[in-house]
């Protein structure tokens, strides 16, 4: 008997000492990619071809953001959520890249929606961090780490005006309207 647990975690040691040389053999720098750049310059107003070193990782990190952003409004525009706003909030936040708002008709398909994003993440691959509101059904989050999906009744929408308070356009808009 005692053979036997002995042997069982060697074997374990043999795993995660395999585990760990494969995570630090992944984690050495990635060689830099050149990638062609046009810039406009402001005194000439002709484009300039520079290069510019980026890495690989952030290439696919931005292709993946994408992709999950088409994903959340592929699942949005499927359940017809009403008035769907993206908004990049790279700039005022490092919570979240980008921010969907979108509003329901009623406290069924709100929920029916945020469970419609949170099925359509999942079958493509992306793991959602976590789901705030689904039982009350008037707003629902779903936060899916680089995206966070906002569906809302829209007298909730009304009150709350998320756009206004993320979008800094929107903001200075109605500063000159009013």
């Amino acid at each position: 008997m005692a053979e036997k647990s002995t042997a069982r975690r060697s074997t374990s040691k043999r795993k995660v000492t395999a585990k760990t040389t494969a995570r630090k053999t992944a984690s050495k720098k990635a060689p830099s990619k050149k990638v062609a750049v046009k810039k406009k310059t402001a005194a000439s107003k002709s484009k300039v071809n520079s290069t510019v070193a980026v890495k690989p990782d952030k290439l696919v990190k931005a292709a993946a953001k994408s992709a999950l952003l088409k994903v959340v409004e592929a699942a949005l525009a499927d359940m017809k959520a009403v008035n769907v706003a993206v908004l990049d909030v790279r700039g005022l936040t490092d919570v979240a890249d980008s921010m969907v708002i979108a509003s329901g008709n009623s406290d069924r398909h709100v929920r029916s929606i945020a469970e419609n994003v949170v099925q359509a993440a999942k079958k493509a691959g992306f793991r959602p961090m976590g789901t705030e509101g689904e039982r009350d059904g008037e707003w629902a989050l779903v936060d899916l780490h680089d995206v966070i999906v906002h569906v809302m009744l829209p007298r909730v929408r009304e009150f709350y005006r998320l756009e206004s308070l993320w979008d800094i356009s929107a903001a200075r808009r109605e500063a000159a309207q009013g």
